[in-house]
């Protein structure tokens, strides 16, 4: 039997999501079954726009743009959370049967800590994945218990960027 593990990708600096999705294709290009789940993200993306030429590759996210979620509208906040419970069901899913050797769950700290997404369900599937079960969880402020269980934690640690001198995201560099 191959042992996953479960890695850990937190921290305020660039590069989470982007590691994540090395790994990805790494997996992939190995034969991997591969799901990539981002909880909190609409906005289109270069390589989400890249994995759909890729065939095999489970994702899912927002068809939509919501925005933050701290300042999204109340209607809005609930429709992702709807949405978020149904990619965390399917997660579960994908995990439990097998149908994937590395699965991906992208800002999954912070709809795990703003409450939007069942937690106890997320911590099912987290702290009892199956031991055969590649799991990557990205995003800031990943909870303690989380890392406690995690075989690899990195922390990103944002010592300069852009945005600070006022540069917005570029497109095909940050999304």
């Amino acid at each position: 039997m191959k042992q996953g593990l479960t890695h850990v990708y937190t921290g305020n600096g660039k590069g989470k999501t982007t590691a994540a999705l090395g790994l990805l294709l790494r997996a992939y290009g190995r034969g991997m079954l591969v799901a990539l789940v981002q909880f909190l993200k609409g906005r289109v993306s270069g390589e989400v726009c890249a994995l759909e030429n890729l065939p095999g590759i489970t994702v899912f996210r927002y068809a939509r743009d919501y925005g933050f979620y701290k300042t999204a509208s109340e209607q809005d906040r609930q429709e992702m959370a709807r949405l978020n419970n149904i990619y965390l069901t399917e997660s579960f899913r994908l995990a439990k049967d097998g149908l994937c050797g590395l699965l991906i769950l992208d800002e999954i700290f912070a709809a795990y800590n703003n409450k939007a997404i069942d937690t106890q369900l997320a911590d099912k599937l987290i702290l009892n994945k199956p031991p055969d079960l590649e799991l990557v969880l990205t995003g800031r402020n990943a909870p303690q218990h989380f890392t406690r269980a995690a075989d690899y934690v990195t922390e990103f640690v944002k010592r300069k960027h852009p945005y600070d001198i006022g540069i917005t995201s570029r497109e095909g560099i940050e999304f």
